[in-house]
C-alpha cells in the first residue's frame, strides 16, 4: 500500500452513494478513483471519524489481502484518514450489471458471458477460502474486462474477515438476490456462478449448506413482510 506524495487536487465527481462520494482524479501521474466518506448530518463528528477510519482501514486491508491472494481488485495507492479519502486504481471496465442488462435488452443468451460468469465464481471462491467477506456482492460491484472476460471486484466498504460459513453464505445470498431481482430473465447466471464456486472452493459443503438455511430465512422474512 502506497502512502506518500500529495495527490492531485483536481477531482471530478463520478458518483455518490449513501456513505461516500466517488471522484475521478490522479496520483503519481496515474488516473485513480478517490472514495471520500462524508459526514452524515445526524452523526457526531467524533463518531463519524471513528467509524470512517475503521471502515477505510478495513476496506484497504481487504483490497490488499485480495490482491495478494490473486483476487482481481483495484490497487490501493494512498489512504488519508484525515480527509477520509481512499485513493484506488482506476479500472476502465464496464459493470457486470450493465453487460447483463445489455444481453437482456438484445434478448441474447447468458452463454455469451459464460467464461466471465465462471471467473466470478472462481474469484469469490478464492476470496472466501481466504476468509475475505465482501459484504455487498452485487453485479454493481463487479467489473468485467471485455477483452479477456476477467472479473474485478470493487467497493469493499462493508468487507470483513471471517472464517464462518454463515458469513460466506450470506455473501452468496446477497449476490443471488441481486441477480434474481435485477435480472430475472438471467437468474440461471447465479446457478452457473455457484457451480464454478463449488468447483474451486475447498470449503464448499459447509457454505452451501448454510446458503440453504439463509435462503429459508430470507423466504420467511418475505412472507412475513
Amino acid at each position: 500500500m502506497i502512502s506518500m506524495e500529495c495527490p492531485s487536487m483536481n477531482q471530478e465527481l463520478f458518483k455518490q452513494g449513501a456513505e461516500a462520494r466517488i471522484y475521478k482524479s490522479s496520483i503519481f501521474n496515474k488516473p485513480c478513483i478517490v472514495k471520500e466518506r462524508f459526514l452524515k448530518c445526524y452523526r457526531h463528528p467524533t463518531l463519524h471519524k471513528k467509524l470512517s477510519d475503521k471502515r477505510m482501514i478495513q476496506e484497504a486491508r481487504s483490497l490488499v489481502r485480495c490482491h495478494t491472494i490473486g483476487v482481481r481488485t483495484p490497487l490501493v495507492y494512498h489512504t488519508d484518514l484525515d480527509t477520509h479519502k481512499l485513493y484506488l486504481e482506476l479500472l476502465p471496465h464496464p459493470l457486470l450489471n450493465d453487460l447483463i442488462s445489455s444481453l437482456e435488452a438484445r434478448e441474447q443468451q447468458s452463454a455469451d458471458i459464460t467464461d466471465t460468469i465462471r471467473d466470478v465464481g472462481r474469484q469469490i471462491a478464492l476470496m472466501h477460502d481466504n476468509d475475505v467477506i465482501h459484504g455487498d456482492l452485487t453485479t454493481l460491484n463487479i467489473l468485467v474486462d471485455i477483452k479477456s472476460g476477467d472479473s474485478y471486484f470493487i467497493d469493499f466498504g462493508l468487507s470483513s474477515v471471517s472464517s464462518l460459513s454463515e458469513d460466506k453464505a450470506v455473501d452468496l445470498y446477497v449476490l443471488e438476490r441481486a441477480i434474481t431481482s435485477s435480472h430475472p430473465k438471467m437468474s440461471q447466471l447465479f446457478t452457473d456462478i455457484l457451480t464454478s464456486y463449488a468447483q474451486y472452493s475447498s470449503k464448499t459443503a459447509k457454505t452451501l449448506n448454510k446458503l440453504k438455511e439463509v435462503r429459508q430465512r430470507g423466504r420467511k422474512r418475505i412472507m412475513i413482510g
